[in-house]
């Protein structure tokens, strides 16, 4: 009989408190819209999953030495696995409209607004300015750049951090349309843009060198994600290297995806993970995600009043770097009011445009933040 209850009181049922449970409706919570309405279910359901996990009491989580699941952990927390995902991100991105038309990367800079938005409401919550530096890269609605960031600023909050970026990233659909409408006419909404330039192979070539070059330059804090996003554009551009960048954006990416989804998820243990500060992170996530969202269709606006040839404003709305989601969206919104209006292609140029601009701002605040 002692033995036996010895062996209860290793189980988890012995163990388990109403935080665990919680974040286990949490995470499936994420698993069901992962599933059933296919939010973004390449990271929703790893990262549900890896919240079930990581919240099984008695298990051995990211927390403690030893464990299996805190190797896993390592590329979160030193920051591996984000630059692998750009590299597989670069191999996979055709930067043909953005470079037919490079007056639209000021949309995906105007987008980028709203990080530094985010910033100042994270310091007047009582955040310290490195932790308000990684809470603000939210508003780039960039997962990988907020867990680099948040690695290299904020250890401690790479779990609130990581979901909330996540999250917003795979409400795209529900966010956007609302704000978008709100901050158009229909008249704008029925702008259709001509079919871009030819871009040659040469200009795609050329593209990643000259643009490393200068994103680095501005950026040097960023330069490992700025630097895999462009060397895996070469290697698809190149033409020579098919291989390798068949091996990036299908292979490498789909392990590291779900490595880095399980890992995040288990990081989120109840009992470090259920605090004032992950909610009011979420609060800042949402705040930032609709100005980066406005800021982008505004700017979009604005820069009509002087261009002859106008462009649909809605693309502004796609300056946040979910690729390629937020591009879809604006496509799909634009749809709504006219059938022959195919918006897709040219929302891809501030799409691709704030992948680039939220990785800079990464840097940016990592020179002026980082120790």
């Amino acid at each position: 009989m002692t033995e036996i209850i010895n062996f209860f009181q290793t189980t988890g049922i012995a163990n388990f408190e109403l935080n665990y449970f919680i974040m286990i409706i949490v995470g499936l919570i994420f698993v069901y819209l992962g599933i059933a309405k296919e939010y973004e279910p390449l990271l929703l359901v790893p990262i549900g999953f890896g919240i079930i996990l990581g919240n099984m009491p008695g298990t051995m989580g990211v927390y403690h030495d030893g464990s299996v699941m805190k190797l896993i952990y390592f590329g979160v927390k030193y920051g591996l696995y984000p630059p692998l995902i750009f590299l597989g991100i670069g191999a996979m991105t055709d930067f043909s409209t953005l470079i037919a038309n490079p007056k639209l990367i000021l949309l995906g800079a105007a987008a980028q607004f709203g990080i530094f938005a985010t910033f100042l409401g994270a310091i007047y919550f009582g955040f310290s300015a490195t932790e308000a530096g990684a809470i603000g890269i939210i508003g780039g609605a960039d997962g990988p750049t907020s867990i680099f960031l948040s690695s290299q600023l904020a250890p401690h909050l790479v779990g609130p951090i990581a979901i909330a970026a996540y999250s917003y990233m795979a409400l795209v659909p529900v966010i956007q349309p609302p704000i978008i409408k709100l901050l158009t006419t229909k008249q704008e909404r029925l702008i259709h843009m001509k079919t871009p330039r030819f871009v040659s192979k040469r200009e795609k070539i050329l593209f990643p060198i000259v643009g490393v070059f200068i994103t680095v330059l501005i950026a040097p804090g960023a330069s490992i994600l700025l630097g895999m996003l462009f060397f895996g554009n070469l290697l698809k551009e190149s033409g020579v290297t098919e291989r390798l960048a068949n091996s990036a954006r299908n292979s490498l990416i789909d392990i590291v995806t779900i490595l880095l989804g399980i890992a995040v998820g288990a990081s989120t243990q109840a009992d470090v993970f259920l605090k004032m500060d992950s909610l009011k992170i979420f609060g800042l996530g949402a705040f930032s995600f609709c100005i980066a969202t406005a800021t982008g269709l505004l700017f979009a606006k604005f820069i009509n009043l002087f261009l002859k040839e106008k462009i649909n404003p809605m693309i502004g709305a796609s300056g946040v770097s979910a690729v390629p989601d937020s591009a879809r969206v604006v496509h799909l919104v634009g749809q709504e009011y006219d059938k022959t209006n195919f918006l897709l292609m040219h929302a891809m140029a501030p799409n691709v445009a704030g992948v680039i601009g939220s990785a800079v701002a990464a840097g940016v605040l990592l020179g002026i933040l980082g120790k």
